[in-house]
């Protein structure tokens, strides 16, 4: 894939276009059907474009930041984990057999609960129209 910067001879509009190779934009030019996003005119040519070009100092401190960033949504997770393990009855794997018996048992009182489903399990649950919801889970041993 090649990203090209186009511009309009007719309105003088500059815009991006991707294609899957420079022989494809020529051939696609020479059939006209490059057009102009703006005029809708044919008269469309490649302009000058700079590859971003990464330097080690550019990439260590985008690596550093998606580092931060995952720490923060890990500790976040971990917050909603805290609130579910202290509010929630955990049922493990009975998560599936639990939930329909609170959801058809009107009478059993019962705080929420948190357990382990597949994704079947989940997609019957709902299609029986009991309401779950799935939360992302980090292991106390992953830092």
């Amino acid at each position: 894939m090649i990203k090209y910067k186009l511009e309009c001879k007719k309105c003088n509009c500059t815009f991006d276009s991707w294609f899957s190779s420079s022989k494809e934009f020529d051939k696609l030019k020479k059939l006209n059907l490059v057009n102009c996003s703006a005029c809708n005119s044919t008269s469309v040519k490649k302009s000058l474009m700079s590859p971003k070009i990464i330097n080690n100092k550019d990439f260590l401190n985008d690596t550093n930041q998606n580092e931060k960033k995952l720490k923060v949504f890990k500790n976040k997770i971990k917050e909603y984990q805290k609130f579910i393990k202290n509010n929630f009855e955990y049922v493990g794997k009975n998560f599936s057999y639990e939930a329909r018996s609170l959801h058809y048992n009107t009478k059993k009182k019962s705080k929420g609960i948190y357990g382990k489903a597949t994704k079947n399990e989940i997609e019957s649950l709902r299609e029986e129209g009991i309401e779950t919801q799935t939360v992302p889970w980090v292991n106390d041993k992953d830092n």
